[in-house]
């Protein structure tokens, strides 16, 4: 394995342990399982079997030295700006599509930048991943962010349930997931 591939391999994990830990903070809450649960275990099973058939190992496996740069910073970028967005929502944060107890409406932070930054961080991550190291990262990069903005439009319908007379105030103001634009 190459430096460059250790650094995003050791990134991963890591970004990956940190949102297991901060999971044992959240507020109580349920997720709606049924359709929501059998899309995310197709997606599961997707990805298990790309990686099982070596299409994310090495196959094409860039060794431009800028693209490496380019993409080790985006991938920076992207993880912390998800990371921001997670300590901002603290204790509110939950898995996709799921509903608190006791919700509150967080519009501080990457919150101001974008509804859903968390998912706008992890896809910036991935496609850098895909810029830096292999096309075949763009596989997945593409069924999260199909996924994400499933996820976010689900939660968008809970939230204006929630918060009737701030929500669509605050989803006119921001863009769902790249500021300005998306």
């Amino acid at each position: 394995m190459r430096a460059v591939e250790l650094v995003f391999a050791v990134g991963w994990a890591a970004f990956w342990l940190y949102w297991l830990v901060a999971a044992f903070s959240m507020k109580r809450g349920r997720v709606a399982w049924g359709r929501e649960a059998r899309i995310r275990v197709v997606l599961i099973v997707i990805v298990i079997v790309l990686v099982r058939l070596g299409a994310l190992r090495g196959h094409g496996v860039h060794t431009d030295p800028l693209r490496e740069g380019i993409g080790l910073v985006l991938f920076v970028v992207g993880l912390a700006f998800a990371i921001r967005a997670r300590l901002t929502i603290g204790r509110n944060w939950g898995t996709p599509m799921s509903q608190k107890d006791e919700p509150e409406l967080v519009t501080s932070g990457a919150y101001r930048l974008v509804r859903h930054p968390i998912y706008s961080g992890v896809l910036v991550a991935g496609a850098s991943t895909a810029i830096a190291l292999s096309w075949w990262w763009l596989v997945p990069v593409t069924l999260a962010g199909i996924y994400f903005i499933y996820s976010a439009t689900v939660e968008e319908r809970y939230l204006t349930e929630q918060f009737p007379d701030s929500y669509p105030a605050y989803k006119r103001s921001t863009k769902m997931l790249v500021p300005f634009i998306l």
